[in-house]
């Protein structure tokens, strides 16, 4: 038990509470098979174009440093539909964790939602985890790289239910990236209280450093299907019905 018991439960998404082949296997396929499609249908919304300006902008940054990606171009609405979609493909392919990408992934995954075609998949332990953390008066708040609608749309659609209920507030890449100590310094100050009151739980050691640095208690949680992690001081769990609170 830690001598300063952590007030709030900050959650890693993929390999956390969610399998990563749910992640990789269920909806970055979906997103992947109805890029162009979903482009083509929202090519002047005004979010979606947003999201658009942004690819372009890191296209032009990928390609300034030689890494070679598909060149977005911008002569014509078919051209540029067709190669924003190919390097959004890219980007995918390389498991970039970037901010327009994902928030045009979480747009399309709210069309598979609504649709009844998506099911959110968590691990068995996380609802009733959810409950007790509450009757705990514990607060609960989710980091992922996906966007923050994406979060909402994936705990609001879970085969148990709606859980948003029971969080309190969402991160994204907008707070910083997940390996950088001032992302968890960002989400304290957002959340009005020290890092130490905060316990962030993830799969990733590199994520766990940045935290602990920043002052966070951290938990490395191990579930089935995970990819190794190199050794660490980190605190191991295999599921939220451990006490480690």
């Amino acid at each position: 038990m830690p001598v300063h018991p952590a007030h709030i439960v900050l959650l890693d998404i993929e390999g956390t509470t969610t399998p990563i082949d749910f992640v990789y296997n269920v909806l970055f396929a979906y997103a992947r098979k109805r890029m162009k499609t979903f482009l083509s249908a929202h090519l002047l919304d005004g979010d979606v174009q947003a999201d658009i300006d942004q690819l372009i902008e890191e296209n032009g940054r990928d390609a300034a440093q030689k890494l070679a990606p598909p060149l977005i171009q911008t002569h014509s609405d078919a051209a540029r539909l067709a190669t924003v979609a190919a390097y959004a493909e890219w980007l995918m392919d390389q498991d970039r964790k970037s901010t327009p990408l994902k928030s045009l992934q979480g747009r399309i995954w709210e069309a598979g939602y609504r649709a009844g075609e998506l099911r959110s998949q968590l691990f068995d332990d996380v609802p009733p985890a959810f409950e007790r953390w509450r009757d705990e008066r514990r607060d609960i708040c989710i980091y992922s790289s996906g966007s923050q609608l994406a979060q909402k749309l994936l705990f609001s659609h879970t085969e148990a239910g709606d859980l948003t209920r029971f969080i309190r507030d969402y991160f994204d890449t907008r707070v910083g990236a997940k390996r950088e100590t001032a992302s968890y310094r960002h989400i304290a100050a957002a959340l009005d209280c020290q890092p130490a009151d905060l316990l962030f739980i993830s799969d990733v050691v590199a994520e766990l450093d940045a935290a602990r640095a920043a002052g966070l208690q951290t938990r490395l949680c191990i579930r089935p299907g995970n990819p190794p992690q190199p050794p660490s001081s980190h605190a191991v769990i295999h599921t939220f019905d451990e006490r480690f609170l």
